[in-house]
């Protein structure tokens, strides 16, 4: 009889349970663990360039745990400046993927004042070639020893899978790689800038002239000589928000009145085009990746925001005369559907720029929003990085601001383009990405400067921030690897 009540007892005690609306009161049994909240994020590796600590790690998101890492200085580089990073599509990355990642050099080292003794640094511009077997990463190539050509800023893989691109913001040059190893380099754009006014300060807005040119390998050595800092027209990169130091006088080097500090090369997810992203001048110029000759430029600032055609001089030399820079811009890149362009606007206009890519005629894109927000004044915060969700109805995008200044993410609605929300992070925030299901954001901060590091994840579904994971490397780059080429379209390739 006594076992009958229990029973009894424990049937009531259930069905009271099963009576309490769930939407009215939390029931938990048991406590969670640190693998029930790893389970919320799923399988996916995130690679992190450590930006002075010369590695990149793997961190297995479903577990906390770091899968893999490599250090570069075990190589011999004795400048490693690990900057930007791209992973092609793996199926399962679990049993190998492969990545490229570059590094600066030069007086890079010197760059926000981080202390040092090195006195003379190494060249840099090193382009390694990286594949992960199931236990380890493996160095396979550095391409810029291969091909004589190092550049060091954004990573970009094409959407073919099948090749990557770098641009580089000191020598102005963007050059296309073959994914095989050996590497070779299909092609070389140099970007020169020829201004009216030869003083720094009027360089840009006095007007001037772009002239874009291809640039080919020795016809004896089948190389190029542009390794290390070779052709570097100013001897560090200029900073977020930073699009203006050359006018202030705070830059040196031997070519500071030419630069265009070239971002990247983004590709159109079609794979026919891409735009090469110029800061200074702030305007990309649109690329025919089947032939790689310049066929447009596209301005950002508001009062000319268009696509205009280029001048063609020769076979292999095309120019543009702007009147007056109005604003300087940054990163740039495309939806995932290739429906829409969008060009960053910094420093004097500080807003988002987006343009309709959806005709096959690059000439006719046309300017459709600008993205702003009244507080969005001035240098910063600065519109920065950007990525969007596989659907392509959101973009988070980087709001920068020098260090120790907390930073913040904008959710924008990429449907009405508006600013649906922004979210602290903390200080140095840098590049973020959406996951494969399109339920997370991640991200990193700290990356130049040296200060609190680590990765944080932000809720899709609620734009909030859900919180952090322990990264201790300081980072100015980030990738999930991608599963499939579908997911390379939310990674480095469309966008910056």
């Amino acid at each position: 009889m006594k076992f009958q009540w229990k029973k009894l007892s424990l049937v009531v005690a259930a069905l009271m349970l099963l009576s309490i609306p769930l939407t009215a009161q939390a029931f938990t049994i048991g406590t969670p663990t640190f693998d029930d909240v790893y389970k919320q994020l799923g399988k996916y590796i995130m690679l992190t360039p450590g930006k002075f600590a010369g590695t990149v790690a793997a961190h297995d998101m479903s577990t906390g745990k770091t899968l893999a890492w490599i250090s570069f200085v075990n190589y011999g580089d004795t400048n490693p400046i690990i900057h930007h990073i791209a992973a092609y599509p793996s199926e399962d990355p679990y049993k190998g993927f492969e990545y490229v990642v570059n590094s600066q050099g030069g007086k890079n080292l010197y760059i926000y004042g981080v202390p040092t003794k090195v006195k003379h640094p190494g060249e840099g511009f090193h382009i390694y070639k990286v594949k992960y077997d199931g236990t380890k990463m493996n160095l396979i190539e550095d391409a810029a020893e291969t091909t004589g050509l190092g550049l060091g800023v954004h990573v970009t893989i094409a959407p073919d899978a099948q090749k990557f691109a770098i641009g580089d913001g000191q020598k102005d040059i963007t050059a296309v790689y073959t994914r095989e190893t050996p590497s070779k380099v299909l092609a070389a754009l140099h970007f020169d800038w020829i201004p009216n006014i030869k003083t720094n300060k009027e360089a840009w807005t006095g007007g001037g002239r772009l002239i874009v040119k291809k640039i080919h390998p020795d016809s004896k050595t089948g190389r190029y000589d542009l390794e290390g800092t070779k052709g570097a027209k100013i001897d560090w990169e200029l900073v977020p928000g930073g699009e203006l130091f050359i006018e202030d006088g705070k830059v040196s080097g031997p070519r500071q009145q030419n630069v265009c500090a070239l971002d990247a090369l983004v590709w159109h997810p079609g794979g026919k085009y891409g735009v090469v992203s110029l800061r200074t001048i702030g305007a990309g110029v649109i690329v025919d990746t089947t032939t790689y000759n310049p066929i447009g430029i596209i301005l950002g600032p508001k009062k000319v925001a268009g696509v205009y055609p280029l001048k063609q001089l020769d076979k292999e030399t095309w120019e543009y005369d702007i009147d007056h820079v109005l604003s300087p811009a940054h990163q740039a890149g495309f939806s995932p559907d290739g429906k829409h362009f969008l060009l960053m606007n910094g420093v004097r206009e500080n807003n988002i720029m987006v343009f309709d890519s959806t005709n096959p005629d690059p000439l006719k894109w046309k300017q459709k929003a600008v993205v702003e927000q009244p507080h969005w004044r001035g240098a910063y915060p600065n519109t920065f990085h950007m990525g969007f969700t596989p659907d392509s109805k959101k973009v988070y995008v980087t709001l920068w601001w020098p260090s120790p200044t907390p930073n913040g993410v904008a959710v924008v609605d990429a449907v009405n383009w508006k600013v649906i929300k922004e979210i602290e992070v903390g200080p140095d925030a840098h590049t973020l990405g959406a996951t494969g299901d399109g339920k997370h954001i991640f991200g990193v901060i700290s990356g130049y400067q040296k200060t609190t590091s680590a990765i944080y994840i932000i809720d899709v579904k609620t734009d909030k921030l859900m919180g952090f994971l322990p990264s201790g490397q300081g980072h100015h780059d980030s990738v999930i690897i991608p599963r499939n080429n579908k997911e390379l379209l939310i990674s480095r390739s469309p966008t910056t």
